[in-house]
């Protein structure tokens, strides 16, 4: 599922094949990946301009125009960027009107014959005109140290609820959390005051490690301990089994042996 490596990808895609390049359509009649706009709001807005810088922080994902609203962006569960795949370009036809593949949710024409898309196979991703970002924390790969301390060391809830809380940093979903505690031979299960500044900034260390790894990969399901997140898991690094229970509403694996 998209976390902080796959927005960082499609905002590099974005930058690197979608900018300055002019729209002169867009289908934004997928009224629910495209709330709380009607069909045609985005449209309106965007038709005639360009995306001049593309940005990220956590998850999220926004695109400047020129002159013009900023594009926002949300990848969901299981959703991506593409830009001039031809599979987006396919228009699919109904008792004569066109309409694109069902997984494109949301798609930007280009004056010189491209495009780009959102596709998204669960529907759960999004797009909005001047996104309210204002919730967000720092983001997880950028925090400074000693906003990671302050941030992530309080509270009485477990570490994982505490680093997957997208307003206390963001970016860090189920799979990047488990990697990164299992990387720092941390419980998921500890209270997150419980830390030490030394823990803390092992953890802060790990959480980068982890996401520009993923991001070289090509996405969190590359972690080390992804492929034995399973009942008979056992830990890559030691070879004890892998621990299994429910830590902030989310599944969660950990080392039975290193982290105690």
């Amino acid at each position: 599922m998209p976390e902080l490596p796959e927005a960082e990808s499609a905002r590099a895609l974005i930058e690197a094949r979608g900018l300055g390049r002019e729209i002169v359509d867009v289908d934004d009649s997928d009224t629910y990946v495209c709330r709380p706009h009607a069909p045609g709001e985005l449209a309106d807005a965007l038709i005639g301009r360009r995306l001049v810088s593309a940005h990220r922080q956590g998850k999220a994902l926004w695109a400047a125009t020129d002159d013009g609203p900023v594009l926002g962006l949300h990848l969901g569960m299981a959703g991506r960027i593409v830009i001039d795949d031809q599979a987006a370009g396919d228009y699919v036809s109904d008792g004569g009107r066109k309409h694109l593949p069902v997984w494109d949710r949301f798609t930007l024409h280009f004056a010189d014959g491209g495009w780009m898309a959102l596709r998204d196979k669960r529907r759960l991703g999004r797009a909005v005109l001047d996104p309210d970002l204002s919730r967000l924390g720092p983001d997880a790969a950028l925090v400074d140290r000693e906003a990671f301390r302050r941030r992530v060391g309080r509270g009485d809830g477990p570490l994982k609820a505490r680093i997957m809380d997208q307003s206390v940093i963001s970016g860090v979903g189920n799979l990047l959390a488990d990697e990164a505690l299992w990387r720092a031979r941390l419980d998921p299960r500890r209270p997150a005051r419980g830390l030490d500044d030394g823990e803390l900034d092992r953890l802060r260390r790990e959480i980068r490690a982890a996401t520009r790894r993923a991001i070289e990969r090509g996405g969190v399901h590359t972690g080390d301990i992804i492929d034995h997140r399973r009942r008979d898991g056992v830990c890559p690094r030691c070879g004890a089994d892998m621990a299994r229970a429910t830590v902030g509403g989310r599944t969660t694996y950990w080392c039975s042996a290193e982290q105690r």
